[in-house]
């Protein structure tokens, strides 16, 4: 059995590399087991909005972590690029809420929060939110991985954990396809796998993949000056050109596939937004699976049993929006400090659906 670290962390996506390099920055040797490719999962899928879609029609346990991340989101960015020299594209484009939505319930809500929120004059009925940021999400993984690696932290590809061992209330080891490995504290950050990396210690954790389709063309410039969200329907410019189309929601199993059905309902509900999609190319449609949880509300805390065992996972849409205040939580938690704010919610997937 090898036992190289004091940390083992499972899934090297956004929170598995984000908690790894915070825990190398406080001096723990650690080591990443990813059962695919590092960052290659729906942190690389997603389209980076640091907002929820439309926050005032969540709950509070999902607004109070999406707030606090996408606070902490521009120092981290810019961390991470002076670093390694690779820019996540961290850039605050404001987004456009086109109807329908209830205008009066958005503004309470933006008010009530201290969100800024403006009218258009061209389009009395949309909202402009001008202070949600977008992060790149493939720039982003790749940062965070090499600055993982210049730390001296350790990432194991193609290697799935298949059994978590455990004795008086601890683990004492893993069951990997690559071998066995022991610490002294371990971290499940494995997304929609999450569940099935717990086995029997994942109780009543609702964790389940969900996903979702993404479409990109390629324009010479920026076509849209802000993000645009329709419903569910969303248009991502970036700062070359590209345009992101997303997303669809779809409870699928562990299934990737993309299929045609997807590619013309997103590309339909695109070209009523922004008419010049109709005569461009696709350049690539993917798919990813989302860790979904109940109400979006991720699990974020020590095993209520297994007292080395750490999970900070099911953060469903907003992975990359949560991930900064979702460490800050985690690195809490494993060091016993005092919280920014009530986590209460973050601990309650054990034992029932929140």
């Amino acid at each position: 059995m090898t036992r190289d670290h004091d940390i083992l962390v499972i899934g090297a996506g956004v929170m598995g590399l984000g908690s790894a390099l915070e825990l190398l920055k406080r001096g723990a040797g650690v080591t990443l087991l990813e059962r695919g490719l590092c960052g290659n999962e729906s942190s690389w899928a997603g389209g980076g909005i640091l907002s929820p879609l439309c926050p005032w029609d969540y709950p509070d346990a999902v607004t109070r972590l999406t707030t606090r991340g996408a606070m902490l989101f521009s120092a981290w960015a810019q961390t991470l690029h002076d670093a390694t020299g690779i820019d996540p594209e961290y850039e605050t484009s404001g987004m456009l809420v086109l109807p329908p939505f209830d205008v009066q319930v958005a503004q309470q809500w933006c008010a009530a929060h201290q969100v800024p929120a403006q009218r258009m004059d061209d389009a009395p009925e949309a909202l402009l939110l001008p202070g949600v940021a977008q992060v790149r999400n493939p720039r982003l993984m790749r940062a965070l991985r090499r600055q993982v690696e210049m730390l001296g932290g350790r990432i194991i590809e193609q290697c799935a954990v298949r059994e978590i061992r455990s004795e008086n209330n601890r683990v004492r080891g893993l069951l990997a396809s690559c071998g066995e490995f022991s610490a002294d504290s371990y971290v499940v950050t494995a997304g929609a796998w999450s569940k099935e990396v717990l086995g029997q210690h994942a109780l009543q954790l609702d964790i389940k993949p969900m996903r979702g389709q993404m479409l990109l063309f390629k324009f010479a410039t920026p076509p849209l000056p802000h993000i645009v969200l329709q419903g569910d329907l969303y248009l991502i410019p970036r700062r070359d050109g590209h345009l992101l189309v997303g997303s669809t929601l779809e409870d699928v199993g562990f299934d990737k596939s993309t299929t045609q059905v997807a590619y013309a309902s997103l590309r339909q509900r695109a070209e009523q937004v922004l008419p010049q999609l109709r005569d461009m190319p696709l350049i690539q449609h993917w798919a990813g699976l989302r860790p979904a949880s109940p109400h979006n509300i991720p699990v974020i805390s020590r095993h209520p049993h297994l007292d080395n065992l750490y999970v900070n996972a099911g953060h469903f849409r907003y992975g990359v929006t949560m991930a900064t205040a979702s460490i800050e939580i985690l690195m809490n938690e494993m060091t016993n400090s005092t919280q920014a704010f009530d986590v209460d919610a973050y601990r309650a997937g054990w034992i029932a659906k929140v």
